[in-house]
């Protein structure tokens, strides 16, 4: 995301909890912040992407955080998937007057690199507004509502992923019980609401290859988002938490640093488990 900013022509300040991260985008002409309250204190706006609540504030809150070196003129775009009430603590921690948007994005590496990632905007009208052509660098903005929306759109758009991958892995794990051949199960499938998951996935599941794209951990982590904001709205989520054990199980059978995907791999149990990135 920060090269997509570069190669649109932006002046980009970075920083990041690991430090070796950030040498090829200063090679490419970044710069180098030294600490969030410093990149917060030069920049028209600052996008947070970190891998959950608890790093979210790591980096936000704080002597060095995001929120010691906002000022009014400079907007907040918190992109990470973190779920509504970590982007409502977000904004109790900020200075009055700084612009804040949550605009979580859907897609993975390849997104990323190709600026097609689909984001959720949160927030004001005007603000949105403002700083729509910079996101549009990055994917397609798609204003959803006031600020936290965003973050909501993000948890309704996971669950129907996390949700799809359980389902058929389960319809493959039948078909097999039931002594159909793979081939066969593959012919049903394309007759199903599952048709275009089960080809995109095919090749995975004949090869056993899941390229890491999105770690099968971080994948837990947000179906714990919406476990959680579930049961702050009251709402009963049981295909969810279907879902959820099947990915809490494959993280305590030490699958966290494998691709998401690969959860595929564990309802079926497949045997040996695919490679780890490396």
């Amino acid at each position: 995301m920060a090269r997509r900013l570069l190669d649109a022509g932006h002046e980009v300040l970075v920083w990041n909890r690991t430090p070796e991260k950030m040498s090829p985008l200063i090679d490419r002409g970044a710069t180098r912040a030294e600490t969030p309250a410093e990149a917060a204190e030069r920049a028209e706006a600052v996008i947070t992407m970190v891998s959950d609540p608890e790093a979210l504030r790591a980096v936000t809150e704080g002597p060095d955080g995001v929120a010691a070196g906002a000022r009014n003129s400079v907007t907040v775009i918190e992109m990470s998937t973190v779920g509504p009430a970590a982007v409502s603590r977000l904004a109790s921690v900020l200075p009055a007057g700084t612009g804040l948007l949550d605009a979580p994005v859907l897609g993975s590496l390849a997104e990323a690199e190709s600026g097609s990632l689909k984001i959720f905007v949160g927030g004001p009208v005007q603000i949105v507004d403002q700083w729509t052509p910079l996101l549009s660098a990055l994917g397609t903005p798609m204003s959803v509502g006031p600020l936290g929306s965003g973050a909501a759109a993000k948890l309704v758009a996971n669950l129907t992923l996390l949700g799809v991958l359980g389902l058929l892995g389960e319809a493959m794990a039948l078909a097999r019980g039931l002594g159909l051949s793979r081939d066969t199960a593959f012919d049903v499938l394309a007759t199903t609401p599952l048709a275009a998951q089960a080809e995109r996935r095919r090749p995975a599941i004949e090869s056993g290859e899941y390229p890491a794209r999105f770690s099968l951990s971080l994948a837990h982590k947000d179906a714990n988002l919406i476990a959680d904001a579930a049961t702050a709205a009251g709402i009963d989520l049981r295909l969810s938490r279907a879902a959820r054990d099947w990915l809490a199980d494959a993280e305590q059978g030490a699958w966290g640093d494998r691709d998401y995907a690969a959860i595929l791999a564990w309802i079926l149990g497949t045997g040996a488990p695919p490679p780890s990135p490396s």
